[in-house]
């Protein structure tokens, strides 16, 4: 069961739309103090008491980042971590309430971006979400051979010519970039772009990815060798060329 102490999507918080975040703990007390601290000053906390839990939101919802503990039974947070890292860069600041440097080190190697050590005062909190989010901002421009994607200036560029695409085959572009090398499906495709209560059909994606497929093509980039077609799945980016 997931525990929610949210808000409405559209509530505004100081005018600014509230920032959706997922805290992932066992204790559903600790789950309620971090929605207290967190919610006044504009994030919209999602709750999940599993790791499974947590994956689960993750492949149906975007999140700015992930609060996540470490000791918790079945699935800890370490293989949550790396669970997650399969399919997603969201980014993950790792709670422990165990200060040993070989924890940390796994957790970090595992691809967590931070780590607080528990008991926190919540200006620390504060202060290593503010650190991590200003480096995710950084991460909205990527540059892939030859490829430029700017997800602020909704710009792309190819072997530095413009490239003008469709919203869809933006967003479609992006998502590829960021998960290099991993299969995605048409339901996370459709989930991610279109989002959960939408009518789209495979064949819509289809129809996007070989519109996408024939600009890189005009512009020389060699789409065939990275764009594969995973049968009965969906697409790969690969990166096996370089």
């Amino acid at each position: 069961m997931i525990l929610h102490y949210t808000l409405s999507n559209d509530y505004k918080y100081g005018g600014y739309s509230m920032i959706d975040i997922l805290l992932v703990d066992d204790e559903p007390r600790m789950l309620e103090l971090l929605t207290l601290y967190l919610t006044p000053i504009g994030y919209n906390c999602v709750c999940a008491v599993s790791g499974e839990e947590a994956i689960s939101h993750i492949e149906n919802r975007n999140f700015k980042f992930v609060l996540l503990d470490i000791m918790m039974p079945k699935m800890d947070g370490w293989e949550t971590c790396k669970r997650i890292r399969s399919f997603s860069n969201v980014p993950i600041i790792m709670v422990t309430a165990r200060d040993q440097t070989v924890d940390v080190v796994q957790g970090l190697k595992l691809g967590a971006d931070d780590y607080v050590t528990k008991p926190f005062h919540e200006e620390e909190l504060f202060a290593r979400i503010e650190a991590v989010l200003r480096r995710t901002n950084q991460r909205t421009q990527i540059q892939y051979h030859g490829i430029l994607w700017d997800e602020a200036k909704h710009f792309v560029s190819v072997y530095n010519e413009e490239l003008l695409l469709t919203p869809i085959e933006f967003s479609l572009l992006g998502l590829f970039l960021r998960h290099v090398n991993y299969v995605l499906s048409r339901d996370q495709l459709i989930e991610r772009i279109w989002g959960l209560n939408t009518n789209t059909e495979d064949r819509t994606v289809d129809s996007h990815i070989r519109n996408l497929r024939d600009k890189l093509r005009k512009v020389n980039f060699p789409i065939d060798h990275h764009l594969k077609t995973v049968y009965g799945v969906g697409y790969r980016w690969i990166d096996n060329l370089y």
